[in-house]
């Protein structure tokens, strides 16, 4: 086989609609364009949201609030999400990855309170609520901040 013996499956493709071709193709005179009109001429594109003149709907509508371009993006994890570790291993933003546990580390990991830790484990993120830390500590291992 070589490639000009390639060809579309049967119905695959459509012949384009020859129009102003006279009345007799059944898309003459006007084209399919309708009478006169805005959108009966020629470039007559006119840009997404235009309302005819009228004050478009996202020029109407007020503005609310305010984006931080600045603002990290910080991941939340909770301490009792922490015991699928084993105990002893040493946890950073990348064994979260692996484990499953974050998507991706942002700008950064910080460690909440919500739930019970056992294990001892020495936990290596950006940021701990000041009761995960006590948790981590209680449970005999170590919070570190990196």
């Amino acid at each position: 086989m070589n490639l000009h013996d390639l060809t579309a499956t049967p119905g695959a493709t459509k012949a384009s609609k020859r129009i102003g071709r006279g009345h007799g193709s059944g898309q003459g005179k006007t084209a399919g364009k309708g009478h006169k009109g805005q959108k009966a001429r020629a470039g007559h594109g006119m840009r997404p949201g235009f309302e005819g003149g009228q004050m478009p709907l996202q020029r109407r509508v007020p503005k609310r609030g305010f984006n931080n371009i600045f603002a990290k993006t910080i991941v939340a994890v909770n301490v009792g999400t922490l015991e699928k570790f084993e105990n002893g291993a040493v946890v950073d933003t990348q064994a979260l990855i692996d484990a499953g546990i974050v998507k991706q580390c942002c700008d950064g990991v910080k460690i909440l309170s919500n739930g019970k830790l056992t294990k001892k484990l020495t936990v290596k993120v950006s940021a701990y609520s000041e009761a995960a830390k006590q948790k981590i500590e209680a449970a005999g291992g170590k919070a570190e901040v990196i």
